[in-house]
């Protein structure tokens, strides 16, 4: 018996989730309940994040056919997948923070499997590392800091060239003042 049209349509639905997300995540649930769930996916879909219910054999099929290796062992269970299209840090951030504040991984409710990088498979002490560094916003307020202290001091030692030059002007005037009624 052949895969169905249905069937194919959702493995290259979820072909092109993986084929375009900077960063994606697979996760277990079990147990999750309705308002916990809500609020996470409140939480994933503010940062950009898209978090899809999927089914092992789909995500499997999907993964081999555009080359990605090593996720069919991380496929038992319920699955579910988190990803972006334009931030390869913030499904695993969310997420780990998410089941951090909790308590869902030490109950087993909600896990993380793997996740795909660039292509390629990490494990789940990988994705908690990437989930550790900071975000694309404090990476990019750090270098506007670093990159403004330079201009805030600039214009500072400038301002005192032009504070010290006007003072040095109106020293001279004030001189030439006094000499022009001295003479």
């Amino acid at each position: 018996m052949g895969v169905t049209p249905k069937k194919e349509a959702v493995v290259a639905e979820i072909q092109s989730w993986l084929k375009s997300a900077q960063g994606l995540v697979v996760t277990s649930y079990k147990g999750l309940n309705v308002a916990t769930d809500t609020q996470m996916r409140r939480e994933l879909r503010e940062a950009g994040v898209t978090y899809k219910v999927v089914k092992n054999t789909m995500l499997r099929i999907a993964a081999k056919n555009i080359g990605i290796e090593g996720l069919e062992t991380h496929l038992e269970g319920t699955t579910a997948i988190a990803f972006s299209a334009t931030d390869a840090v913030a499904p695993a951030k969310i997420l780990c923070d998410f089941m951090k504040k909790n308590k869902l991984e030490d109950a087993g409710i909600l896990t993380i499997k793997a996740g795909i990088l660039d292509g390629k498979v990490i494990d789940e002490k990988d994705v908690k590392a990437l989930a550790a560094l900071p975000s694309k916003e404090e990476l990019i307020a750090k270098l506007l800091g670093s990159l403004n202290a330079p201009i805030s001091n600039t214009v500072g030692i400038l301002s005192a060239i032009i504070r010290n030059a006007v003072g040095v002007i109106a020293a001279i005037r004030d001189k030439k003042e006094k000499e022009g009624t001295a003479a």
